[in-house]
This record gives structure tokens, C-alpha cells and sequence, in this order.
């Protein structure tokens, strides 16, 4: 390593975020980075490790640990801290196709799996790969990546959200023609709207499109394969096809009084946000608004976490979000051991602004929705909620209902952000691929190809409800997969 001492002379310094009452302000990013010179020195605390868990990415106990992609992390931060700034970016896009996109809204779980974390604080592994990637823009590095020769093999990518990008810009680098058809009336899919502009501005996602609309990416919007165009033109147009449409289909809560009115998926309400900032350059007055309602998110995971962000943002009289399991831990279990993900307790922004504004933290756990309460006209104005207990059912924890703890709170607006079921069925059903008890498109283990000739999968579509990291896993696993399918080999 460039200073092998790093990490006995440095301690972890992140970026400066914004206080909670001032970043509500507006629906930009809030970071300021650090200067050059306190960057390499938090790149110089990767250690020598010898067995570096960062860029493990295995499955342990269920859960992730290391970065999915195999991200080169000590091979860049050793470039980063001796100054190779261009050679620190090359090593960081062998495998990662956007670290603009990860090292704004990827959880890191490289960090989580760093060896300087067992006694100490991990790297700042998620920090570091975006100075290198906004430093390669900002100086120019990045240039289009014209392939000189094209292989005169098209490929059509359906879904233009993390794994659909890198599997059209990888077969792209390839040689081969790609066109990625996107239902919605922008490129990006749940990286434009279902993630709010204050943890990926979207400027970031039209700067990558750009680039690879240059190096001759065809992007089509507005088409909802299945629906305006047939799955059968798409098979007989194209060599190969790539359906990653995602895991859209939101999981409901089915209690008495769903009908009435102020009761919307998150995914709907955070994409109504998001649209009205970019179409009217206001998301405070979005087609759902939370604008002096009490607001009640069910869930408890990042989606819940970006709702209660956006809702104090539009202003919202008060804000709680219900979380159906137990508090974790504020530290490391017994039972969960280094190099496993850590099942610890995470505040994220969304929850410091609510604590900010509101005085207190705004989760209640062990609690869910007994019922919807509405007035004569439909219109939603309370919840019945009730805490649970668990108890154990051959292995399992079940939610039991504690008799008698039922309480009604106000409720204008309630958002459902309970996750994802699998994907909308009617593409899949356009394209004949069998769909799993998931709801995920069925394929081989180790394989991203689906029971129809020249038809594959990737993404949230293949594995279910995941993150952008792993997403972009499956897209570069679907691009080498389709490569060597039609080329016989691949060398991607």
C-alpha cells in the first residue's frame, strides 16, 4: 500500500452533510466533499490487509457481504492516495459500470465487510469511489467509448433501470447494437423514480444516458413492451432480448377500510415527487402531496426512510413510520460475527430530519395496520394500529396480535412501503418465460436464461427486490451470457 501506516496515523473523516433544518430546504444533494489532499488520506487508511472482505460479495447467513460487483476497492485506493487519479478510474470501471450511481445510494457493503472496521472505523470505501468517478468527469477522463467494430448483432433490452443500463452498456463495449425500450417518459427506471433527488440528482442519470447515447446506445421511451408493441415483433426484430423490468409490483396491505382515499404505494408517491421537480421544478406540490397531513408510512427499509424525507420536504404536519419487526441492535450480536452484514440499527436521513423537525424519532416498532379509518366521504383520517409480539413456530417467528393494545392516530396520508412482490406479470407473459413462486422470471441456477430461446433476464425481474449494486451484477451477468450466446465465446 501507498502508506501502509494510513490507518494508525488517520482517523475515518466523511463528508460534511448538511444539518437536517437546512437540507429540508431544498431537493438537491446535501454532501460537500472533502478537499483532494483529506481525500487521500482517507484512501491511505486502507490497509495491507491481505484478505481484503471488501470485494468478497458472497452470500453469508442470507445476507451480502462485500461489494456484489468485486469492486478492486484496495487496488484504487492505493492509486487514490499516490495521486493516479486517471489509473484509480480505470481500475474502478473494470468492474463497475456507474459508480456514480453506487456511491450515492448503495448501503455499502463494502464498508460493513473492511477489516479496518473490526476495531476501528471502517474505510470510506463508498466516498472514495465517488471522488474517483466525479474527478473523471470533472478532468475530462471520460470520453465515449466508440466500439470500431460492430458485430451486426442486435440486442433488445426491456427496462431501463440499473441492470438493463449496464447490460446495454456493456454489450455495447462489446460491438453489438443495443436498444433499450423504457415504458416511462425517462431513462432510468427506479434510479430516476424511485429515488428521491436529494440522494441521486438526476442530472447525474442524464449525463451517463448522454454518454452512452454517444457511444451509439439507442434509447426508446414511452413503449410498454407487451402493451404498444408485441413481444413477437421484439423476438423476430432482434437477436437476443433482456427483460429487466424490475419487481414492480408493490406488496398492498389488505385491512378493512384499503378503499379509502390517501392511501398510495410508495413507489406512486415518491415517482410523483420526483416528477413534479422535474417537469415543474416543485416536488412540493406533486400530484400526492403531503403538505399538512399527518403521514403514516408503513415500513420500515430505505423506500420508508426516502417517504418520510420527501414528506418533510412537502411539509407535512407530522410524520411516523411503522415498522412491523423489532428494534435491532445499536451493535454487532453475538450471533452476527464479522465478516456477516451487520443486522444492527441504521437512522438514515429521512429519520434525522422527522427527529429534527418533529422531536423524535419517527419509527414505532413491533406495530402494524388493523385498520383504515375514513370519514363520510372516503376520505382516509385515521389509523388503528396494533403492537405485536413474536413468537416461534417450527423455526419461524410469527407476529401475534397483543390483545388490547390497539390505538387510532390521525392519518391524512398513508404511504404503503412494505416492498415488492415480483415483477408485472404481462411481460413476462408477452415474452411465454414462466414465472417462479416469487414472482421472479424463471431461469437455471447460475444463469440468466429464460426457458425461450434467445430470451434472458436480470435484475430485481430475475432475483427479486435488491439494490442497485447487485442490479448492476445481473446486467454486466446477462451481458456476458447473451455475448457468448450469440458469438459462441465471450470476452466480456
Amino acid at each position: 500500500m501507498g502508506k501502509p501506516t494510513g490507518f494508525l496515523e488517520y482517523e475515518r473523516n466523511g463528508c460534511y452533510a448538511a444539518t437536517p433544518i437546512d437540507r429540508i430546504k431544498h431537493w438537491n444533494e446535501f454532501h460537500t466533499p472533502l478537499t483532494n489532499e483529506e481525500r487521500k488520506k482517507q484512501a491511505s487508511r486502507c490497509m495491507d490487509c491481505g484478505v481484503p472482505f471488501c470485494q468478497n460479495g458472497k452470500m453469508l447467513c442470507g445476507m451480502i457481504s462485500g461489494c456484489p460487483l468485486n469492486n478492486l476497492i484496495p487496488e484504487w485506493n492505493d492509486l487514490l492516495y499516490n495521486g493516479l487519479d486517471e489509473q484509480a478510474l480505470h481500475r474502478l470501471l473494470l468492474t463497475n459500470n456507474f459508480p456514480e450511481f453506487t456511491s450515492r445510494v448503495c448501503p455499502a457493503l463494502c464498508e460493513k465487510a473492511c477489516i479496518c472496521g473490526i476495531h476501528d472505523e471502517p474505510v470510506t470505501v463508498k466516498e472514495n469511489e465517488n471522488h474517483i468517478i466525479e474527478n473523471g468527469f470533472l478532468k475530462g477522463y471520460i470520453k465515449p467509448e466508440i466500439p470500431k467494430v460492430r458485430s451486426g448483432k442486435r440486442i433488445a433490452v426491456i427496462g431501463s433501470g440499473p441492470a438493463g443500463l449496464a447490460a446495454a452498456d456493456t454489450l455495447n463495449k462489446r460491438g453489438h447494437s443495443v436498444t433499450v425500450f423504457e415504458r416511462n417518459d425517462r431513462i432510468g427506471g427506479l434510479l430516476m423514480y424511485g429515488i428521491p433527488n436529494m440522494k441521486l440528482e438526476k442530472h447525474i442519470i442524464d449525463r451517463r444516458i448522454d454518454l452512452m447515447k454517444q457511444e451509439g446506445v439507442e434509447f426508446r421511451t414511452n413503449i410498454d413492451v407487451g402493451k404498444d408493441i408485441p413481444a413477437k415483433e421484439i423476438l423476430e426484430g432482434w437477436d437476443a432480448v433482456i427483460l429487466a423490468c424490475g419487481s414492480t409490483k408493490p406488496r398492498d396491505i389488505n385491512v378493512q377500510g384499503r378503499e379509502s382515499k390517501g392511501i398510495h404505494f410508495a413507489v406512486d408517491y415518491l415517482t410523483a415527487a420526483t416528477k413534479a421537480l422535474l417537469d415543474k421544478g416543485n416536488a412540493e406540490n406533486s400530484g400526492i402531496s403531503a403538505a399538512g397531513k399527518n403521514v403514516i408510512v408503513i415500513g420500515g427499509g430505505d423506500t420508508g426512510n426516502d417517504c418520510v424525507g420527501t414528506a418533510v420536504r412537502q411539509k407535512c404536519s407530522s410524520v411516523i413510520q411503522l415498522e412491523m419487526m423489532p428494534k435491532l441492535p445499536d451493535e454487532r450480536a453475538a450471533d452476527n460475527p464479522f465478516p456477516q452484514y451487520p443486522k444492527v440499527c441504521k437512522t438514515d436521513y429521512g429519520q434525522e430530519e422527522a427527529k429534527e423537525v418533529f422531536g423524535s424519532d419517527p419509527r414505532i416498532y413491533t406495530t402494524t395496520v388493523k385498520e383504515f379509518i375514513s370519514d363520510d366521504k372516503g376520505k382516509l383520517t385515521a389509523l388503528k394500529i396494533i403492537k405485536l409480539r413474536f413468537e416461534k413456530e417450527n423455526g419461524r417467528n410469527i407476529p401475534v396480535e397483543i390483545e388490547g393494545s390497539e390505538e387510532t392516530i390521525p392519518c391524512e396520508l398513508c404511504l404503503i412501503a412494505a416492498g415488492f412482490v415480483g415483477c408485472d406479470s404481462y411481460v413476462a407473459d408477452a415474452f411465454g418465460v414462466e414465472i417462479t413462486g416469487r414472482g421472479c422470471v424463471s431461469t437455471d441456477a447460475g444463469s440468466t436464461a429464460t426457458g425461450v430461446p434467445k430470451v434472458f433476464t436480470a435484475g430485481d425481474m430475475h432475483i427479486g427486490q435488491s439494490l442497485v449494486v447487485r442490479a448492476i451484477r445481473e446486467g454486466r451477468d446477462a451481458a456476458a451470457e447473451v455475448d457468448k450466446f450469440l458469438m459462441g465465446y465471450t470476452n466480456v
